[in-house]
């Protein structure tokens, strides 16, 4: 039986640290409460690009666009020509978004996968069958998988975690706070690829293409980097949550009631055959993806490579197609064989459920791609990034200093800015050029980028699911509240900020590949 209220005294931790934990976040979400909401962000970033284009273009500079050899000269917006070109191309910059089409092809997808309960029930059926021992290494491991299909680990993975411990006689709340810091910590680090990564790899191409407007990213540029990235994040959460978290919560008192609340139970025989059958969907189109790439003659190889940018080789520039189907075949085979699709109008249900929940994105988006045009068009962003690369050039800070700096800085804009791709896309044409004028790649900067991002999503109140982490919490302690998760997921945040920048650093040292078509080093185009 678990210990109760009436039958555990009081936690012996010390309260004046738990009341200066609870203080500073109370202090995060307050400050954070008062910036405007992240589309009026670049609403307000667009206004300002447009005063300072009127002002700075009356200004000569003698930083050299490396394209042309010419001065700078920052393009004033705010006339009757520039007003004019930016209605006339506003809907086009929209529609040009790199991460738009690509983020809504990926969700049609995933939309029906979760829809028709085929992502809920694998999760549940690789939690359900493994040994006590291994629970928290797995329960990791399947927090990260979760971020290929979108929410799915923060509505589903992390309050399993709370019932599996609980099921085993572990505390719960280390159970949630492990998947929490696997599905939100670990949000940067992955096995598979996701629709995160074409995301973010539009956004970084977007900051390329002022400095070189032939240069693309590669959608899985960061993969070999976010899988290793994967095995540290399982072992720093195992050993923080074993060794750290679950040990302080050894003395706090815990109910059984609410249980029945999770969404845990019995999977039917009838569930478990759709599983296997979209398992072997799934397994049957992979084979037949690998025996059409195979020949030296495919049609998905260009020059032979499958790989190849210049010219694009098909299988590259067919990633997020792909990722559609594999979402979407298995998902409507379970959805059938299961009973939960009835006809083609639950696929198509499916479908639309996933994007009425893209509605935010693409208000986010289209301030967001006015404002990047405008940054762009106006020449501040090249300004800014030879700007930066001099200071940088007269501080003498080295590569690994720099790297460094800029995962700081995202992991505190992150504090106040929760979504991945709305910061990216305020620092991306900024860092993207400044770093590759200090002879970084792109790749190498949306790695350090992905650092910092995940690393303090768990440990701020303004991440959008954290208050339902709390909710997930009360079910076992009722008086749990913002200072109780914050104080549990600190070791977490402290510990993946710390050691993944090493690792970075390491990973960089070694020469170890970050991913398809991904280097370390931008050599700027020749004159």
């Amino acid at each position: 039986m678990k210990p109760t209220a009436d039958q555990v005294p009081a936690p012996a931790a010390d309260p004046s640290r738990r009341g200066a934990i609870a203080w500073f976040l109370d202090r995060i979400e307050r400050i954070g409460n008062l910036l405007p909401d992240p589309a009026v962000l670049f609403l307000l970033a667009l206004a300002a690009t447009w005063g300072l284009s009127l002002w700075l273009s009356q200004v000569s500079f003698a930083e050299l666009n490396p394209a042309t050899g010419k001065p700078v000269q920052v393009v004033n917006l705010v006339t009757g020509p520039g007003i004019a070109a930016f209605l006339e191309n506003l809907v086009k910059s929209f529609t040009d978004f790199p991460p738009l089409g690509v983020v809504l092809v990926a969700m049609l997808g995933v939309g029906v996968a979760e829809a028709s309960g085929l992502v809920q029930v694998a999760l549940r059926e690789l939690l359900r069958f493994t040994p006590q021992m291994l629970l928290t290494p797995m329960l990791l491991l399947v927090a990260v998988l979760s971020h290929t299909a979108a929410d799915a680990g923060y509505l589903l993975v992390i309050p399993i975690g709370g019932v599996m411990f609980h099921a085993a006689g572990r505390h719960p709340l280390a159970g949630i706070a492990c998947a929490f810091a696997g599905v939100s910590g670990g949000f940067g680090a992955n096995f598979l690829p996701s629709g995160i990564d074409p995301l973010l790899a539009g956004l970084t191409e977007s900051g390329v293409r002022v400095i070189d407007p032939t240069r693309g990213v590669n959608a899985l540029c960061n993969l070999a980097f976010t899988a290793a990235s994967s095995v540290l994040v399982v072992l720093l959460g195992w050993y923080v949550t074993d060794r750290i978290v679950e040990p302080r919560l050894r003395d706090t008192p815990f109910e059984d009631g609410h249980v029945s609340d999770a969404p845990i139970g019995e999977v039917t025989r009838r569930e478990r055959f759709g599983l296997v059958s979209a398992i072997a969907v799934a397994l049957l189109g992979a084979i037949a993806l690998v025996v059409w790439c195979w020949p030296e003659d495919s049609p998905m190889r260009a020059g032979g490579s499958l790989t190849s940018v210049n010219p694009r080789a098909p299988l590259m520039g067919a990633i997020v197609p792909l990722i559609f189907l594999f979402f979407l075949i298995p998902g409507v085979v379970y959805g059938y064989v299961s009973g939960n699709f009835k006809s083609h109008r639950d696929v198509i249900a499916g479908m639309k459920k996933a994007m009425e929940s893209m509605g935010y994105y693409l208000v986010l988006v289209f301030f967001a791609a006015l404002f990047i045009a405008s940054f762009r068009d106006s020449n501040l962003g090249l300004l800014l990034a030879l700007k930066g690369a001099a200071l940088l050039a007269s501080l003498q800070a080295g590569e690994s200093v720099t790297i460094v700096g800029l995962i700081l800085i995202t992991a505190l804009v992150n504090l106040f800015i929760g979504s991945a791709s709305a910061k990216w896309a305020l620092l991306a044409p900024i860092f993207v050029p400044m770093l590759m004028l200090r002879g970084l790649s792109p790749e190498l900067t949306q790695a350090a980028y992905r650092v910092g991002d995940s690393t303090t999503n768990i440990i701020t109140p303004m991440m959008p699911y954290f208050p339902l982490v709390v909710v997930y919490c009360q079910r076992y302690v009722r008086q749990a509240g913002v200072g109780t998760l914050g104080a549990l997921m600190l070791p977490y945040s402290l510990s993946f900020l710390f050691f993944w920048t090493l690792f970075l650093l390491g990973y960089w040292a070694l020469g170890l590949p970050l991913g398809i078509e991904a280097s370390y080093t931008y050599t700027p185009p020749q004159l």
